[in-house]
């Protein structure tokens, strides 16, 4: 009964391990990362004196340029986003580190983030 029991322990225990991150997602420091320059990006978009149409394919220009800058492909990115969608909670320390950043960012902007266009 003690070995029935023991065995019943460790494949649950391994079970249960199986929540680490699957091959080709980005890690949530690199999700952190990309996130900053994606959403400053958008910002910087968005203010542009350009019609919408306009706005989108620079944006979409520029996000390009980001995945090239991170070593990131937009599926490796999609696919990542899919994963942490799934766990709301990773997803919200995500964001919050995003959010934090970008504050240290505004009331700092000569830390280098900054792009010129």
């Amino acid at each position: 009964m003690r070995y029935l029991l023991g065995v019943l322990l460790l494949v649950f225990g391994i079970s249960c391990d199986r929540q680490s991150q699957p091959e080709g997602v980005l890690s949530e420091g690199q999700m952190v990362e990309v996130l900053i320059d994606i959403q400053l990006t958008e910002g910087k978009v968005s203010a542009l004196p350009v019609s919408y149409d306009s706005s989108q394919v620079l944006y979409n220009l520029l996000e390009k340029e980001i995945f090239i800058n991170h070593g990131v492909s937009d599926s490796v990115f999609t696919q990542s986003m899919l994963y942490y969608l799934e766990d709301a909670g990773k997803m919200d320390q995500i964001y919050a580190r995003v959010i934090d950043s970008l504050v240290v960012l505004e009331s700092n902007p000569s830390t280098g983030k900054e792009e010129n266009f």
